[in-house]
């Protein structure tokens, strides 16, 4: 009996992480499933394109059922996308209602939704499916950056989303991981991220036996490293 390919979800696929995680997971054997705004609906044997805005929660639960009719149920999901409207820094609150609802959206409410999604799947695949559900953060749940207000909003309230699932669903073998690739010093890798190190990193977690730290912040070529904050 020929063995079943398993399957990853990717939402948010961008070109820099997005994509590297794509790769590292597709050179293990994984079925690929990327969703994004901009994909085309073009597919092959062991990749599903799926065109879909994050801005709009209700989306993700589709994304999830056209996953599995094509490829299967994913037993990795890893929740890419991520919104952030400039505001004043001296006027934060004035950034419109609408920006900062899109961004919460993207960057909470449709994360929330692929998480209840995932722990369903979760349930349905066998004991030795990995079952992990990454989301690509960054530092801004442990401090500000005074023009991203609302991306820190969402980074905050989804880790601690992370925190709590990670929590509540070990002892089923589902792990959930907050990741946030930092520098050597331990400061915010900005625009500095490195896809590959994500590929890298996302891979290595994804095989976790059971949970680890729900906080993983990580270092190019280190790997895990627990700084103060973390």
């Amino acid at each position: 009996m020929s063995k079943i390919s398993p399957v990853i979800l990717i939402l948010g696929s961008g070109a820099n992480v997005g994509q590297h995680v794509a790769r590292a997971f597709a050179e293990k054997g994984y079925k690929v499933a990327l969703v994004s705004r901009s994909l085309k609906d073009e597919n092959t044997a062991g990749q599903l394109n799926i065109p879909s805005d994050l801005s709009e929660p209700d989306t993700v639960v589709k994304v999830f059922s056209k996953v599995k009719a094509l490829l299967g149920i994913p037993s990795v999901i890893v929740y890419n996308a991520g919104a952030a409207s400039q505001n004043d820094e001296s006027n934060p609150l004035a950034l419109p209602l609408a920006d900062f609802t899109r961004d919460l959206n993207i960057n909470t409410v449709s994360a929330f939704v692929a998480a209840q999604q995932a722990v369903l799947g979760f349930g349905e695949l066998p004991d030795s499916a990995l079952k992990t559900f990454i989301y690509t953060g960054n530092i801004l749940n442990t401090t500000t950056i005074a023009p991203l207000m609302s991306l820190g909003v969402g980074k905050s309230a989804t880790a601690h989303m992370i925190q709590s699932a990670a929590s509540a669903y070990k002892d089923r073998g589902f792990k959930f991981y907050y990741s946030d690739e930092r520098k050597a010093d331990g400061s915010a890798a900005y625009f500095d991220i490195s896809g590959e190190a994500h590929g890298k990193f996302y891979a290595e977690i994804a095989e976790h036996k059971v949970q680890g730290p729900w906080h993983q912040t990580f270092v190019k070529g280190i790997g895990y490293t627990r700084f103060p904050t973390s």
